[in-house]
């Protein structure tokens, strides 16, 4: 059955795979970018069932904007993709504050914006799925990370939480959580390398940056697979509310969850008889 997708950050990298797989599988697509031209090279020029359309996520105007031409092109919305995202790579210290604010304002609220202006059309006709990319560093902390990690982290509390807030009116959530993928995060266009230099942390961040400039377009996981997967997802009855994505992904998510249950274990002497209790 034909769906209409909305995808944001659909001019490159993994949104623009998902969108030419959607488009190929015979669903209206509204693919979104701050740049439509860009947008519509990258899927192959103009098509009755796309609309390419500008929206930097960071907007909220922009985000209703892009909800009001995609309802009026194609009449309802009934999938949500929040793909765009980019990264500041560095050590907490080296992260300046204004880098910190902008990789949440990306990451974090800039899904938030484009669901906030998607929710009422999925809301009246009481069905929707609102799929939002994560990624591995959602789950696990890794090194040289800590913007990009809190930014994830902070995208995965609030899919598991909207969910509640949303199963109500049919509306379906599932946060995707891919290992390392051949996408375009590591490329200049959406890495960005922390601002402050520290002598101690100097060693560190040059290795670490020389290894992400050796991992650009040699990770393991295809991107065109992981938009196929994706689709399948959303073509589910019963979505599940995270997908792994990866092998690598799935072996690292599997160690966390054993390292959770192992630590909630050795809490329970101590952690478990703290309520509170009268005083004779």
């Amino acid at each position: 059955m034909s769906k209409v997708f909305i995808i944001t950050g659909a001019g490159r990298g993994m949104g623009a795979d998902i969108a030419r797989q959607a488009l190929e599988a015979g669903h209206q697509v509204v693919a979104t970018g701050r740049r439509p031209d860009k947008v519509l090279e990258a899927l192959g020029g103009e098509q009755d069932n796309l609309l390419a359309i500008a929206l930097d996520v960071t907007d909220p105007g922009d985000a209703e904007k892009a909800v009001q031409a995609a309802v009026d092109r194609f009449g309802r919305i009934d999938v949500l993709i929040n793909n765009a995202a980019n990264t500041y790579g560095g050590f907490f210290e080296t992260i300046s504050d204004a880098q910190m604010r902008a990789q949440l304002e990306t990451n974090l609220f800039g899904p938030m914006n484009v669901t906030r202006a998607v929710l009422p059309v999925m809301r009246r006709r009481r069905s929707g799925h609102v799929v939002s990319i994560s990624s591995l560093a959602g789950v696990v902390g890794l090194p040289g990370t800590t913007a990009y990690a809190t930014s994830k982290f902070g995208l995965e509390g609030w899919m598991e939480a909207l969910r509640f807030d949303l199963e109500p009116f049919g509306i379906r959530t599932t946060v995707v959580e891919p290992g390392y993928f051949r996408t375009e995060l590591l490329t200049d266009a959406s890495s960005n390398v922390a601002e402050l230099s520290i002598d101690d942390y100097a060693e560190r961040s040059a290795a670490m940056q020389e290894g992400r400039a050796r991992m650009n377009g040699r990770q393991p996981g295809d991107p065109v697979k992981l938009a196929d997967a994706l689709l399948k997802v959303v073509d589910l009855e019963e979505p599940p509310l995270r997908f792994v994505a990866g092998s690598d992904a799935i072996e690292a998510v599997a160690v966390k969850a054993r390292e959770l249950l192992a630590q909630t274990e050795a809490s329970r002497e101590l952690g478990m008889d703290l309520a509170h209790t009268d005083a004779a």
